[in-house]
């Protein structure tokens, strides 16, 4: 989907935008790659597998915490990523029992106002990866890690996607699968709608006849928090178009988040008409 320019405003024929965002048909993600990130898994099912991985992201996401954050860099050139990051803990004695990460992913965030690029690093699990992508290409093996150390050693995978700030949302809610976390990354969303959020709240908005007043409320919420401006309507436009690339280059297949993500298309879709009926 390519942006259009909006700086004319003179109507809603200068926002050539598609009606819906696509979802890409269903692949389910590799058994080679879950069983190489975690070969004990045998022919569990994926169901078991990303349940477990939500009962355990805790510990997980202490794991990513413990990394001395003076010694694991937010971002790299192009020109000189290593094969591998290694970094020590920060609190390698936690109580929590955390489950450090694996590996470290480098995605391209391209410079506006240099020729080079810069990549954003992600510390993540491989399994966490394998479980839920499955247009991942193969992670390079996980270095052993020996017991009581207290270094942690990532590979590191350079990996081509849309939206290096569009993966940090994907990032957290792989571990999380917190709707409302995903939505107020976007853009502003009233409160109390937060408080309730559930995939089967967001299912409700998303209804063609009953949800219709809740979307017009939510966009109407956006406009007004834009101050009707329609280039700022549009960065968050993009921001939604970017989330949504980069689900389809991973191939990430979560029936909640594509809700979510069509709720806040069409939550900014109707700001952006209010807009242009303000002017």
């Amino acid at each position: 989907m390519q942006r259009q320019s909006a700086s004319k405003r003179a109507g809603p024929s200068h926002l050539q935008l598609p009606r819906t965002l696509v979802r890409p048909p269903f692949t389910e993600v590799s058994r080679a790659a879950l069983l190489a990130a975690s070969p004990e898994l045998g022919n569990v099912s994926i169901e078991f597998i990303r349940k477990n991985l939500l009962a355990t992201a805790p510990q997980m996401l202490a794991g990513i915490s413990a990394l001395s954050p003076s010694h694991l860099p937010g971002a790299l050139p192009k020109s000189s990523l290593p094969p591998y990051i290694t970094v020590p803990l920060s609190s390698p004695r936690d109580r929590a029992h955390p489950s450090y990460p694996t590996h470290a992913l480098a995605i391209s965030n391209p410079s506006p106002s240099g020729p080079g690029d810069t990549h954003l690093i992600f510390p993540v699990h491989a399994l966490v990866l394998a479980a839920h992508c499955s247009k991942l290409p193969s992670l390079p093996p996980a270095a052993p890690r020996t017991p009581g150390s207290t270094l942690v050693h990532l590979p590191v995978l350079p990996l081509p996607l849309p939206s290096a700030p569009a993966f940090a949302i994907l990032h957290a809610f792989l571990y999380s699968h917190n709707l409302a976390a995903v939505l107020t990354a976007l853009f502003p969303i009233p409160p109390s709608f937060l408080r309730a959020l559930t995939h089967k709240t967001v299912r409700a908005a998303l209804h063609p006849e009953s949800g219709s007043a809740d979307r017009h409320a939510l966009a109407a919420h956006l406009c007004q928090a834009s101050t009707a401006n329609v280039q700022v309507l549009m960065t968050h436009t993009a921001h939604v178009k970017e989330l949504w690339q980069d689900m389809v280059a991973l191939g990430i297949n979560d029936p909640a988040l594509w809700d979510t993500v069509s709720l806040a298309y069409e939550i900014v879709l109707g700001a952006l008409n209010l807009a242009v009926m303000s002017k």
